[in-house]
């Protein structure tokens, strides 16, 4: 199962293996999922974290 790495609402970043991607309907909710951050313990609103490529 592959990880992915995500920020939550308060900023601390952390990987999680499981990040479905949902729809409702034909619409598509958004990249943010409810998910138990292991720092604040609570449920926030966590997104993907972007890779970067270290170039410029």
């Amino acid at each position: 199962m592959e990880s992915t790495v995500v920020r939550c609402a308060e900023g601390h970043v952390f990987t999680t293996s499981m990040f479905p991607m949902q729809q409702l309907g034909s619409e598509r909710i958004g990249p943010g999922r409810l998910l138990r951050c292991p720092r604040c313990a609570r449920l926030r609103q966590a997104v993907p974290v972007s890779r970067r490529t270290g170039k410029r």
